[in-house]
């Protein structure tokens, strides 16, 4: 069993040394791990410092946002042979140890598609008017997709390769909603589970 981790990335040679060491080196019941950083186009070193850090790079070559970034690694993942294919974020805002959580229950057959939940009413740094919309987004997402996911605009998630492959990102905007849309529309197992947000970078994520 093959994991593929995989991280869109966006000017963000300072972080991506971090976020790259914070990250698993084995995971339970995968007997291989690679890391793919898709770099979307970014002015600085991102992908240098990606391969300097162990990392395959996918080079976009304009900025082309989120759900291109997104996309393109996934394809990447696919061509590289990934049973199961695990999204983070660059700017170190979900927390590595939790990623074999995300995969347990794909594992285990329970589901296709893991959404990590933050728990955002408890996060410190999200305003109420934040923590409201997030709520409400998340139960619209819940209600057209009917799924049970809690956080539906969470980026930290696994997919299994069978759901990967009827999943067809069409906004360049975000991923992350239509995704879940389509998982539901497919009839996809989707299931939630708590997460840890880490604190290590105090900023606005780059990433819409």
């Amino acid at each position: 069993m093959k994991l593929v981790i995989q991280i869109p990335a966006w000017n963000e040679e300072e972080h991506l040394p971090m976020a790259l060491a914070a990250l698993p080196r084995e995971v339970p019941g995968f007997d291989e791990l690679e890391v793919i950083v898709i770099d979307d186009g970014s002015s600085d070193r991102t992908a240098a410092v990606a391969r300097e850090n162990g990392a395959h790079v996918v080079e976009i070559s304009t900025h082309r946002g989120l759900a291109v970034a997104f996309s393109a690694g996934v394809a990447a993942a696919l061509d590289r042979g990934a049973d199961v294919i695990v999204n983070t974020d660059a700017d170190c805002q979900y927390d590595a140890r939790d990623i074999p959580t995300l995969t347990e229950s794909i594992l285990s057959g329970e589901a296709e598609m893991v959404i990590g939940d933050r728990q955002v009413h408890t996060l410190s740094h999200f305003s109420a008017i934040k923590k409201a919309l997030q709520k409400l987004g998340s139960a619209v997402v819940r209600r057209l997709s009917r799924t049970p996911v809690r956080d539906a605009t969470s980026g930290f998630r696994a997919i299994s390769r069978e759901a990967a492959l009827k999943l067809h990102v069409f906004t360049r905007f975000t991923y992350t909603l239509e995704t879940i849309l389509q998982a539901g529309e497919a009839g996809l197992r989707v299931v939630s589970v708590p997460i840890r947000v880490s604190d290590a970078v105090q900023r606005p994520s780059r990433l819409f």
